[in-house]
Protein backbone atom coordinates (compact mmCIF):
# COMPACT_ATOMS: atom_id res chain seq x y z
CA UNK A 1 0.00 0.00 0.00
CA UNK A 2 2.65 2.38 0.69
CA UNK A 3 4.20 2.19 -3.03
CA UNK A 4 0.69 3.04 -3.82
CA UNK A 5 0.11 6.25 -1.82
CA UNK A 6 3.66 7.06 -3.06
CA UNK A 7 2.21 6.67 -6.69
CA UNK A 8 -1.05 9.27 -6.22
CA UNK A 9 1.33 11.66 -4.70
CA UNK A 10 3.77 11.35 -8.13
CA UNK A 11 0.67 11.70 -10.13
CA UNK A 12 0.08 14.67 -8.49
CA UNK A 13 3.44 16.12 -9.10
CA UNK A 14 3.54 14.96 -12.42
CA UNK A 15 -0.12 16.81 -13.61
CA UNK A 16 1.89 20.21 -13.20
CA UNK A 17 1.67 21.85 -16.42
CA UNK A 18 5.71 22.03 -16.79
CA UNK A 19 6.13 17.91 -16.37
CA UNK A 20 3.15 17.35 -18.92
CA UNK A 21 4.35 19.47 -21.24
CA UNK A 22 8.21 17.40 -20.86
CA UNK A 23 6.22 14.20 -21.28
CA UNK A 24 4.34 15.44 -24.63
CA UNK A 25 7.75 16.43 -25.64
CA UNK A 26 9.12 13.59 -25.10
CA UNK A 27 6.68 11.43 -26.68
CA UNK A 28 6.40 13.33 -29.86
CA UNK A 29 10.24 13.40 -30.32
CA UNK A 30 10.68 9.67 -29.60
CA UNK A 31 8.01 8.73 -31.96
CA UNK A 32 9.19 11.32 -34.75
CA UNK A 33 12.90 9.11 -33.58
CA UNK A 34 11.70 5.81 -34.07
CA UNK A 35 10.52 6.41 -37.17
CA UNK A 36 13.89 7.68 -38.92
CA UNK A 37 16.50 4.67 -39.55
CA UNK A 38 19.35 4.81 -38.43
CA UNK A 39 18.49 8.47 -35.62
CA UNK A 40 17.59 5.71 -32.75
CA UNK A 41 16.42 6.62 -29.36
CA UNK A 42 20.38 6.43 -27.94
CA UNK A 43 21.87 9.13 -30.01
CA UNK A 44 18.22 11.39 -29.68
CA UNK A 45 18.85 11.48 -25.76
CA UNK A 46 22.68 11.66 -26.06
CA UNK A 47 22.00 14.99 -28.64
CA UNK A 48 19.58 16.42 -26.23
CA UNK A 49 21.22 15.34 -22.89
CA UNK A 50 22.98 19.10 -22.19
CA UNK A 51 19.66 20.68 -23.66
CA UNK A 52 17.85 18.96 -20.37
CA UNK A 53 20.49 20.48 -18.11
CA UNK A 54 18.20 23.28 -18.17
CA UNK A 55 15.29 21.94 -16.68
CA UNK A 56 15.24 20.48 -13.40
CA UNK A 57 15.82 17.26 -12.98
CA UNK A 58 12.12 15.82 -13.09
CA UNK A 59 11.16 17.64 -16.08
CA UNK A 60 14.78 16.54 -17.72
CA UNK A 61 14.55 12.82 -16.76
CA UNK A 62 10.50 12.81 -18.08
CA UNK A 63 11.37 13.95 -21.36
CA UNK A 64 14.47 11.32 -21.86
CA UNK A 65 12.43 8.91 -20.90
CA UNK A 66 9.59 9.77 -23.25
CA UNK A 67 11.57 9.72 -25.72
CA UNK A 68 12.86 6.35 -25.26
CA UNK A 69 9.68 4.46 -25.18
CA UNK A 70 8.16 6.93 -27.00
CA UNK A 71 10.78 5.25 -30.00
CA UNK A 72 9.68 2.07 -29.22
CA UNK A 73 5.99 3.12 -30.60
CA UNK A 74 7.37 5.03 -33.68
CA UNK A 75 9.49 2.14 -34.80
CA UNK A 76 6.09 0.55 -35.62
CA UNK A 77 5.26 2.54 -38.58
CA UNK A 78 7.79 2.71 -41.08
CA UNK A 79 8.48 -1.03 -40.26
CA UNK A 80 4.58 -1.45 -41.02
CA UNK A 81 4.07 0.83 -44.25
CA UNK A 82 7.16 1.00 -45.78
CA UNK A 83 9.37 -2.49 -44.30
CA UNK A 84 11.84 -0.12 -42.59
CA UNK A 85 12.52 -0.66 -39.32
CA UNK A 86 13.09 2.84 -37.55
CA UNK A 87 15.11 0.34 -35.09
CA UNK A 88 16.44 -3.30 -35.19
CA UNK A 89 14.01 -4.20 -32.25
CA UNK A 90 11.17 -3.35 -35.25
CA UNK A 91 12.61 -6.10 -37.91
CA UNK A 92 10.35 -9.00 -36.46
CA UNK A 93 7.23 -6.34 -36.74
CA UNK A 94 8.29 -5.95 -40.87
CA UNK A 95 7.39 -9.95 -41.08
CA UNK A 96 3.52 -9.12 -40.62
CA UNK A 97 3.47 -5.87 -40.63
CA UNK A 98 4.43 -4.95 -44.02
CA UNK A 99 2.51 -8.49 -46.02
CA UNK A 100 -0.36 -6.84 -43.54
CA UNK A 101 -0.20 -3.76 -45.24
CA UNK A 102 -0.12 -5.07 -48.58
CA UNK A 103 -3.36 -6.40 -48.28
CA UNK A 104 -4.81 -2.68 -47.20
CA UNK A 105 -4.66 -4.06 -43.35
CA UNK A 106 -2.04 -1.64 -42.29
CA UNK A 107 -4.76 0.49 -40.62
CA UNK A 108 -5.34 -2.25 -38.13
CA UNK A 109 -1.31 -3.63 -38.09
CA UNK A 110 -0.26 -0.13 -37.06
CA UNK A 111 -3.54 0.07 -34.73
CA UNK A 112 -2.44 -3.26 -33.23
CA UNK A 113 1.04 -2.00 -32.82
CA UNK A 114 -0.33 0.97 -31.03
CA UNK A 115 -2.60 -0.85 -28.38
CA UNK A 116 -0.29 -3.49 -27.82
CA UNK A 117 2.74 -0.58 -27.02
CA UNK A 118 0.44 0.70 -24.85
CA UNK A 119 -0.82 -1.95 -22.75
CA UNK A 120 2.31 -3.56 -22.76
CA UNK A 121 4.15 -0.24 -21.90
CA UNK A 122 1.53 0.45 -18.60
CA UNK A 123 2.42 -3.65 -18.13
CA UNK A 124 5.84 -2.80 -17.46
CA UNK A 125 5.30 0.45 -15.42
CA UNK A 126 3.26 -1.20 -12.96
CA UNK A 127 6.06 -4.11 -12.78
CA UNK A 128 8.07 -0.95 -11.76
CA UNK A 129 5.68 -0.04 -8.69
CA UNK A 130 5.50 -2.91 -7.59
CA UNK A 131 7.81 -5.65 -7.95
CA UNK A 132 11.05 -3.37 -8.88
CA UNK A 133 13.12 -4.49 -5.13
CA UNK A 134 12.24 -7.99 -6.31
CA UNK A 135 12.78 -8.76 -9.27
CA UNK A 136 16.07 -6.23 -9.69
CA UNK A 137 17.73 -8.95 -6.86
CA UNK A 138 16.84 -11.85 -9.08
CA UNK A 139 18.34 -10.24 -12.31
CA UNK A 140 21.65 -10.10 -10.31
CA UNK A 141 21.71 -13.74 -9.97
CA UNK A 142 22.10 -14.02 -13.75
CA UNK A 143 26.18 -14.33 -14.17
CA UNK A 144 27.95 -15.29 -17.37
CA UNK A 145 26.70 -18.77 -17.68
CA UNK A 146 23.27 -17.62 -17.88
CA UNK A 147 23.79 -15.44 -20.37
CA UNK A 148 25.49 -17.44 -22.30
CA UNK A 149 22.21 -19.69 -22.06
CA UNK A 150 19.88 -17.33 -22.69
CA UNK A 151 21.68 -16.27 -25.75
CA UNK A 152 21.84 -20.01 -26.98
CA UNK A 153 18.19 -20.14 -26.30
CA UNK A 154 17.51 -16.54 -28.36
CA UNK A 155 19.78 -18.64 -31.08
CA UNK A 156 17.18 -21.27 -31.54
CA UNK A 157 15.14 -18.69 -33.44
CA UNK A 158 16.82 -19.39 -36.37
CA UNK A 159 15.26 -22.10 -37.12
CA UNK A 160 11.91 -20.61 -36.71
CA UNK A 161 12.91 -17.38 -39.34
CA UNK A 162 14.35 -19.95 -41.65
CA UNK A 163 11.90 -19.92 -43.83
CA UNK A 164 11.95 -22.71 -46.64
CA UNK A 165 15.19 -23.49 -46.12
CA UNK A 166 16.99 -24.19 -42.00
CA UNK A 167 20.05 -24.53 -44.42
CA UNK A 168 19.85 -21.30 -45.81
CA UNK A 169 19.33 -19.73 -42.45
CA UNK A 170 21.81 -21.32 -40.33
CA UNK A 171 24.07 -20.17 -43.38
CA UNK A 172 23.06 -16.76 -43.24
CA UNK A 173 23.39 -16.37 -39.07
CA UNK A 174 27.21 -17.63 -39.85
CA UNK A 175 27.52 -14.62 -41.97
CA UNK A 176 25.82 -12.55 -39.58
CA UNK A 177 28.20 -13.85 -36.70
CA UNK A 178 31.10 -13.63 -38.88
CA UNK A 179 30.57 -10.09 -39.53
CA UNK A 180 30.33 -9.47 -35.92
CA UNK A 181 33.55 -11.08 -35.39
CA UNK A 182 35.22 -7.79 -37.26
CA UNK A 183 36.51 -5.70 -34.51
CA UNK A 184 37.27 -5.43 -30.89
CA UNK A 185 36.84 -9.23 -29.46
CA UNK A 186 35.96 -9.91 -25.93
CA UNK A 187 39.40 -9.86 -24.71
CA UNK A 188 40.28 -6.61 -26.48
CA UNK A 189 41.89 -7.46 -28.85
CA UNK A 190 41.56 -6.50 -32.64
CA UNK A 191 40.84 -8.76 -35.31
CA UNK A 192 39.89 -9.25 -38.67
CA UNK A 193 39.92 -5.67 -39.97
CA UNK A 194 42.33 -6.57 -42.64
CA UNK A 195 44.89 -3.27 -41.95
CA UNK A 196 41.73 -0.44 -41.92
CA UNK A 197 41.90 1.14 -38.87
CA UNK A 198 38.26 2.39 -39.21
CA UNK A 199 37.08 -1.53 -38.80
CA UNK A 200 38.94 -1.58 -35.54
CA UNK A 201 35.24 -0.89 -34.05
CA UNK A 202 33.63 -3.18 -36.50
CA UNK A 203 30.21 -2.53 -38.75
CA UNK A 204 27.88 -0.79 -37.54
CA UNK A 205 24.68 -2.14 -36.70
CA UNK A 206 22.73 0.50 -38.27
CA UNK A 207 24.43 0.36 -41.08
CA UNK A 208 23.35 -2.94 -41.53
CA UNK A 209 19.67 -2.69 -40.93
CA UNK A 210 19.20 0.30 -42.80
CA UNK A 211 21.11 -1.58 -46.40
CA UNK A 212 19.19 -5.08 -45.72
CA UNK A 213 16.04 -3.44 -45.35
CA UNK A 214 16.14 0.49 -46.49
CA UNK A 215 18.22 0.89 -48.81
CA UNK A 216 16.63 -2.99 -50.33
CA UNK A 217 13.49 -1.31 -50.55
CA UNK A 218 14.08 0.86 -52.94
CA UNK A 219 16.21 -0.97 -55.41
CA UNK A 220 13.23 -3.35 -55.56
CA UNK A 221 11.28 -0.27 -56.14
CA UNK A 222 13.55 0.80 -58.66
CA UNK A 223 13.46 -2.28 -60.42
CA UNK A 224 9.68 -2.92 -60.02
CA UNK A 225 9.30 0.68 -61.70
CA UNK A 226 6.58 1.49 -59.43
CA UNK A 227 4.86 5.23 -59.68
CA UNK A 228 3.90 5.31 -56.02
CA UNK A 229 4.61 3.43 -53.20
CA UNK A 230 1.55 2.67 -52.45
CA UNK A 231 0.29 -0.65 -51.25
CA UNK A 232 -3.35 -0.51 -51.34
CA UNK A 233 -6.07 0.73 -48.70
CA UNK A 234 -4.92 1.54 -45.38
CA UNK A 235 -8.59 0.96 -43.85
CA UNK A 236 -9.05 1.43 -40.73
CA UNK A 237 -6.85 2.05 -37.92
CA UNK A 238 -9.03 1.07 -35.30
CA UNK A 239 -9.07 -2.80 -35.02
CA UNK A 240 -12.04 -4.94 -35.49
CA UNK A 241 -12.85 -7.32 -32.57
CA UNK A 242 -11.86 -10.01 -34.45
CA UNK A 243 -8.40 -8.45 -34.44
CA UNK A 244 -8.61 -7.69 -31.22
CA UNK A 245 -9.37 -11.09 -29.82
CA UNK A 246 -6.66 -13.07 -32.22
CA UNK A 247 -4.05 -10.14 -30.55
CA UNK A 248 -5.07 -10.26 -26.87
CA UNK A 249 -2.88 -13.42 -25.97
CA UNK A 250 -0.69 -12.33 -27.98
CA UNK A 251 -0.37 -8.81 -26.29
CA UNK A 252 -0.13 -10.06 -22.86
CA UNK A 253 2.55 -12.98 -23.68
CA UNK A 254 4.61 -10.87 -25.19
CA UNK A 255 4.26 -8.20 -23.17
CA UNK A 256 5.49 -10.60 -20.02
CA UNK A 257 8.60 -11.70 -22.39
CA UNK A 258 9.00 -7.91 -22.67
CA UNK A 259 9.42 -7.70 -18.94
CA UNK A 260 11.32 -10.25 -17.98
CA UNK A 261 14.27 -9.78 -20.28
CA UNK A 262 14.22 -6.29 -19.67
CA UNK A 263 15.17 -7.01 -16.24
CA UNK A 264 18.23 -8.53 -17.51
CA UNK A 265 21.38 -6.54 -17.94
CA UNK A 266 22.52 -6.49 -21.74
CA UNK A 267 19.62 -8.27 -23.07
CA UNK A 268 18.14 -5.34 -25.62
CA UNK A 269 14.56 -5.23 -27.02
CA UNK A 270 15.71 -6.56 -30.01
CA UNK A 271 17.00 -10.00 -28.10
CA UNK A 272 12.77 -9.68 -26.66
CA UNK A 273 11.13 -8.84 -29.64
CA UNK A 274 12.59 -12.04 -31.97
CA UNK A 275 11.67 -14.59 -28.86
CA UNK A 276 7.63 -12.93 -28.47
CA UNK A 277 7.59 -13.22 -32.63
CA UNK A 278 9.09 -16.93 -32.21
CA UNK A 279 6.56 -17.57 -29.29
CA UNK A 280 3.64 -16.88 -30.99
CA UNK A 281 4.45 -18.44 -33.91
CA UNK A 282 4.83 -21.71 -31.93
CA UNK A 283 1.92 -21.91 -30.34
CA UNK A 284 0.16 -21.18 -33.11
CA UNK A 285 -2.71 -23.67 -34.44
CA UNK A 286 -1.35 -21.83 -37.82
CA UNK A 287 2.18 -21.27 -38.02
CA UNK A 288 2.22 -21.34 -41.73
CA UNK A 289 0.56 -17.69 -41.80
CA UNK A 290 3.29 -15.54 -39.64
CA UNK A 291 5.23 -13.64 -42.54
CA UNK A 292 2.28 -13.89 -44.67
CA UNK A 293 0.20 -11.23 -42.48
CA UNK A 294 -0.70 -12.57 -38.89
CA UNK A 295 -1.80 -10.03 -36.86
CA UNK A 296 -0.55 -11.72 -33.73
CA UNK A 297 3.33 -11.38 -35.79
CA UNK A 298 2.69 -7.50 -35.39
CA UNK A 299 0.80 -7.82 -31.44
CA UNK A 300 3.60 -9.93 -30.08
CA UNK A 301 6.76 -8.32 -31.03
CA UNK A 302 5.48 -4.51 -30.47
CA UNK A 303 4.18 -5.71 -26.95
CA UNK A 304 7.53 -6.77 -25.53
CA UNK A 305 9.54 -4.06 -27.53
CA UNK A 306 7.53 -1.86 -25.05
CA UNK A 307 7.42 -3.66 -21.74
CA UNK A 308 11.13 -4.79 -22.40
CA UNK A 309 12.17 -0.87 -22.21
CA UNK A 310 9.86 0.52 -19.34
CA UNK A 311 11.14 -2.62 -17.34
CA UNK A 312 14.81 -1.63 -18.16
CA UNK A 313 14.12 0.92 -15.36
CA UNK A 314 13.74 -1.63 -12.48
CA UNK A 315 17.49 -2.33 -12.77
CA UNK A 316 18.49 1.39 -13.68
CA UNK A 317 16.26 3.08 -10.68
CA UNK A 318 16.52 0.32 -8.17
CA UNK A 319 20.31 -0.47 -8.60
CA UNK A 320 21.78 1.96 -10.67
CA UNK A 321 22.39 -0.81 -13.51
CA UNK A 322 21.57 0.48 -16.82
CA UNK A 323 19.97 -2.69 -18.88
CA UNK A 324 20.23 -0.91 -22.51
CA UNK A 325 22.34 2.21 -24.27
CA UNK A 326 19.18 4.56 -24.14
CA UNK A 327 19.47 3.27 -20.21
CA UNK A 328 22.92 4.23 -19.83
CA UNK A 329 22.35 7.83 -20.77
CA UNK A 330 19.73 8.26 -18.81
CA UNK A 331 22.16 6.91 -15.93
CA UNK A 332 24.34 9.83 -17.03
CA UNK A 333 21.55 11.86 -17.12
CA UNK A 334 21.05 11.11 -13.18
CA UNK A 335 24.36 11.59 -12.34
CA UNK A 336 24.24 15.16 -13.52
CA UNK A 337 21.67 15.93 -11.67
CA UNK A 338 23.88 14.67 -8.66
CA UNK A 339 21.09 11.39 -8.24
CA UNK A 340 22.71 8.24 -7.29
CA UNK A 341 20.58 5.64 -8.84
CA UNK A 342 20.14 2.32 -6.10
CA UNK A 343 18.06 1.99 -2.91
CA UNK A 344 19.26 5.06 -1.63
CA UNK A 345 17.18 7.34 -4.75
CA UNK A 346 13.97 5.37 -3.49
CA UNK A 347 14.60 6.97 0.12
CA UNK A 348 16.67 9.84 -0.48
CA UNK A 349 14.69 11.44 -3.79
CA UNK A 350 11.19 9.47 -3.38
CA UNK A 351 9.28 11.99 -5.03
CA UNK A 352 11.30 12.36 -7.57
CA UNK A 353 10.93 8.65 -8.62
CA UNK A 354 7.62 8.65 -7.62
CA UNK A 355 6.93 11.81 -10.68
CA UNK A 356 9.06 10.05 -13.66
CA UNK A 357 7.28 6.78 -12.91
CA UNK A 358 3.50 8.22 -12.69
CA UNK A 359 4.36 10.13 -15.81
CA UNK A 360 5.18 7.27 -17.47
CA UNK A 361 1.30 6.46 -17.09
CA UNK A 362 0.63 9.56 -18.74
CA UNK A 363 3.18 9.30 -21.60
CA UNK A 364 1.56 6.02 -22.63
CA UNK A 365 -1.53 7.47 -22.67
CA UNK A 366 -0.22 10.34 -24.30
CA UNK A 367 0.87 8.25 -27.10
CA UNK A 368 -2.13 6.13 -27.69
CA UNK A 369 -4.18 9.15 -28.10
CA UNK A 370 -1.23 10.34 -30.37
CA UNK A 371 -0.81 8.02 -32.50
CA UNK A 372 -3.92 6.84 -33.45
CA UNK A 373 -5.24 9.86 -35.16
CA UNK A 374 -1.52 10.29 -36.35
CA UNK A 375 -1.85 6.99 -38.59
CA UNK A 376 -3.64 8.42 -41.24
CA UNK A 377 -0.79 11.15 -41.57
CA UNK A 378 1.89 8.93 -41.57
CA UNK A 379 -0.10 6.19 -43.86
CA UNK A 380 -0.09 9.40 -46.62
CA UNK A 381 3.54 8.66 -46.81
CA UNK A 382 2.68 5.08 -49.23
CA UNK A 383 1.06 7.73 -51.82
CA UNK A 384 3.80 9.84 -52.31
CA UNK A 385 5.38 9.12 -56.04
CA UNK A 386 8.21 6.69 -55.70
CA UNK A 387 10.34 9.30 -57.78
CA UNK A 388 10.10 11.61 -54.83
CA UNK A 389 9.92 9.47 -51.87
CA UNK A 390 12.87 7.03 -53.38
CA UNK A 391 15.53 9.74 -53.35
CA UNK A 392 14.09 11.42 -50.11
CA UNK A 393 14.80 7.67 -48.43
CA UNK A 394 18.00 7.49 -49.64
CA UNK A 395 18.91 10.50 -48.52
CA UNK A 396 18.00 9.54 -44.75
CA UNK A 397 19.72 6.32 -44.56
CA UNK A 398 22.97 7.74 -46.02
CA UNK A 399 22.54 10.62 -43.64
CA UNK A 400 21.06 7.98 -40.41
CA UNK A 401 24.00 5.61 -41.42
CA UNK A 402 27.14 8.58 -41.21
CA UNK A 403 25.32 10.21 -38.22
CA UNK A 404 25.22 6.87 -35.89
CA UNK A 405 29.48 7.48 -35.66
CA UNK A 406 30.62 10.33 -37.93
CA UNK A 407 32.57 7.58 -40.58
CA UNK A 408 32.42 7.96 -43.79
CA UNK A 409 32.41 3.79 -44.21
CA UNK A 410 29.46 3.39 -42.52
CA UNK A 411 27.75 5.20 -45.13
CA UNK A 412 29.97 2.97 -47.61
CA UNK A 413 28.55 -0.53 -45.48
CA UNK A 414 24.78 0.60 -45.43
CA UNK A 415 25.43 0.38 -49.69
CA UNK A 416 27.17 -2.69 -49.71
CA UNK A 417 24.32 -4.24 -47.66
CA UNK A 418 21.64 -2.61 -49.52
CA UNK A 419 22.79 -4.37 -53.02
CA UNK A 420 23.63 -7.38 -50.96
CA UNK A 421 19.77 -7.42 -49.38
CA UNK A 422 18.52 -6.98 -52.93
CA UNK A 423 20.07 -10.13 -54.04
CA UNK A 424 19.54 -12.19 -51.19
CA UNK A 425 15.79 -10.90 -51.68
CA UNK A 426 15.68 -12.04 -55.36
CA UNK A 427 17.26 -15.80 -54.43
CA UNK A 428 15.13 -15.61 -51.28
CA UNK A 429 18.01 -16.07 -48.39
CA UNK A 430 16.73 -14.69 -45.37
CA UNK A 431 18.00 -11.70 -43.99
CA UNK A 432 16.43 -11.69 -40.38
CA UNK A 433 18.93 -14.72 -39.04
CA UNK A 434 21.80 -12.42 -40.19
CA UNK A 435 20.68 -9.75 -38.17
CA UNK A 436 19.99 -11.77 -35.28
CA UNK A 437 23.22 -13.54 -34.98
CA UNK A 438 25.01 -10.02 -35.87
CA UNK A 439 23.14 -9.23 -32.48
CA UNK A 440 23.43 -12.17 -30.43
CA UNK A 441 26.87 -13.51 -31.66
CA UNK A 442 29.04 -10.86 -29.54
CA UNK A 443 26.62 -11.58 -26.64
CA UNK A 444 27.17 -15.40 -26.65
CA UNK A 445 30.93 -15.09 -27.17
CA UNK A 446 31.63 -12.95 -24.46
CA UNK A 447 29.55 -14.76 -22.22
CA UNK A 448 31.11 -18.00 -22.96
CA UNK A 449 34.91 -16.52 -22.67
CA UNK A 450 33.89 -14.92 -19.20
CA UNK A 451 32.48 -18.11 -17.87
CA UNK A 452 35.07 -19.98 -18.98
CA UNK A 453 37.66 -17.58 -16.97
CA UNK A 454 35.32 -17.96 -13.86
CA UNK A 455 35.52 -21.70 -14.46
CA UNK A 456 39.39 -21.81 -14.83
CA UNK A 457 38.57 -23.56 -18.41
CA UNK A 458 36.06 -26.23 -16.86
CA UNK A 459 32.59 -26.52 -19.25
CA UNK A 460 31.02 -28.19 -16.81
CA UNK A 461 30.35 -24.50 -15.28
CA UNK A 462 26.89 -24.20 -18.06
CA UNK A 463 25.39 -27.31 -16.18
CA UNK A 464 26.32 -26.93 -12.29
CA UNK A 465 24.23 -24.12 -12.14
CA UNK A 466 20.53 -24.50 -12.08
CA UNK A 467 18.97 -21.46 -14.04
CA UNK A 468 22.12 -22.17 -16.60
CA UNK A 469 21.67 -25.67 -17.14
CA UNK A 470 17.22 -25.41 -17.22
CA UNK A 471 17.40 -22.74 -19.55
CA UNK A 472 19.85 -25.05 -21.52
CA UNK A 473 17.05 -27.51 -21.26
CA UNK A 474 14.67 -25.27 -22.40
CA UNK A 475 16.41 -24.52 -25.62
CA UNK A 476 17.13 -27.75 -26.72
CA UNK A 477 13.34 -28.77 -25.90
CA UNK A 478 12.59 -25.33 -28.15
CA UNK A 479 14.78 -26.53 -31.02
CA UNK A 480 12.92 -29.61 -30.86
CA UNK A 481 9.33 -28.48 -31.02
CA UNK A 482 10.77 -25.87 -33.72
CA UNK A 483 11.61 -28.76 -35.95
CA UNK A 484 8.51 -30.65 -35.42
CA UNK A 485 6.68 -27.33 -36.52
CA UNK A 486 8.26 -26.83 -39.28
CA UNK A 487 7.64 -30.33 -40.70
CA UNK A 488 3.76 -29.85 -40.11
CA UNK A 489 4.27 -26.49 -41.68
CA UNK A 490 5.03 -28.28 -44.91
CA UNK A 491 3.15 -31.00 -44.83
CA UNK A 492 0.23 -28.39 -44.47
CA UNK A 493 1.68 -26.31 -47.31
CA UNK A 494 1.50 -29.67 -50.05
CA UNK A 495 -1.75 -30.69 -48.48
CA UNK A 496 -3.38 -27.16 -49.61
CA UNK A 497 -1.69 -27.40 -53.02
CA UNK A 498 -2.74 -31.02 -53.74
CA UNK A 499 -6.61 -29.87 -52.64
CA UNK A 500 -6.14 -27.14 -54.52
CA UNK A 501 -4.83 -29.04 -58.11
CA UNK A 502 -8.14 -31.39 -57.43
CA UNK A 503 -10.01 -28.81 -57.08
CA UNK A 504 -8.96 -27.50 -60.57
CA UNK A 505 -8.70 -30.74 -62.00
Amino acid sequence: MEAVSMLLSGFVEAFTPMNLLAALIGALVGTLVGMLPGLGPTSAIAILLPLTTVLGPTQGIIMLAGIYYGAMYGGSTTAILLNIPGEVSSVPTCLDGYPLAKQGRGGAALGIAAIASFVAGVMGVIGLVFFAPLLADQALKFGPPEYFALMTLALTVIVSLAGNSILKGLMMGVFGYLLAMVGMGPSGQIRFNFGIDELSAGFDMISIIIGLFAITEVLKGMEEKQDAISIGKIGSVYPSISDLRKSSKSIFRGGLVGFLLGLLPGCSTAVSTFLAYDLEKKLSKTPEKFGQGAIEGVAAPESANNATSSAGFIPLFALGIPSSPPLAILLAGLMIYGLAPGPVLFEQNGSFVWTVIASMFIGNIMLLVLNLPLVGIWARLTQIPFGVIGPVILVLCFIGSYTVRNNLLDVFVALVFGILGYIFHKFRWPVVPLVLCYILGPMLEQSFVQSLSMSGGNFWIFIERPISLSILIASAILLFVSLILIRRTKLRAKEAVGSEVDIAG
